[in-house]
């Protein structure tokens, strides 16, 4: 299928699931998380959950990063660039939301794109490629696309790998991993 018809599918599906539903299987995929060998890290890139989105609730990883006292980074999305604008996570960073409901640092200390050594990648479905389908603003890839060819590349789904995404183009960043409640997909 194609990003379009995929993206349609998958937004109809996460719309389907209750929000006891979510956070079950949220939690599922940070148990699922801790079996991947990259906890000896410094600096992990999180998305902050779009609620209205129905996406991955992303504070159980956010306690386990906590908790090994990892460097948080939070992204900002200029929609004019295309551009995103990292921060680390402190007590002190205000998050609101943007317009598109984005979780967002207000402001805070800038982190640049070679420092991130890992990242947790939002997405609607993945291929057994490493393929993924966002929202289709392009702005994980152009940010992955600006890091160290060594970044770790984590998709997070609530649901299982599709066969193959017909229209992947070669701008398109591909996953290292996919976690899902049920396994890890490696490519």
């Amino acid at each position: 299928m194609t990003k379009s018809e995929l993206r349609k599918i998958y937004k109809s599906k996460r719309q389907a699931l209750s929000s006891e539903t979510i956070d079950n299987l949220s939690l599922q995929i940070a148990n699922r998380l801790l079996e991947l060998d990259i906890w000896d890290k410094s600096f992990y890139h999180i998305f902050l959950t779009i609620e209205e989105q129905q996406e991955v609730n992303t504070d159980f990883i956010l306690n386990i990063l906590s908790g090994k006292d990892k460097n948080i980074i939070v992204s900002k999305s200029d929609f004019g660039s295309g551009n995103m604008t990292h921060f680390l996570l402190t007590d002190a960073t205000i998050i609101k939301k943007n317009t598109l409901n984005i979780p967002e640092p207000v402001d805070g200390i800038q982190i640049p794109n070679n420092q991130i050594e890992v990242v947790f990648v939002p997405l609607l479905a993945f291929d057994k490629k490493g393929h993924r389908v966002g929202y289709g603003k392009g702005f994980y890839d152009k940010f992955l696309s600006e890091c160290n060819p060594e970044i770790i590349k984590i998709g997070l789904s609530f649901f299982e790998a599709e066969t193959t995404i017909k229209d992947v183009f070669e701008n398109d960043m591909a996953l290292d991993f996919c976690v899902t409640p049920e396994k890890i997909y490696s490519f």
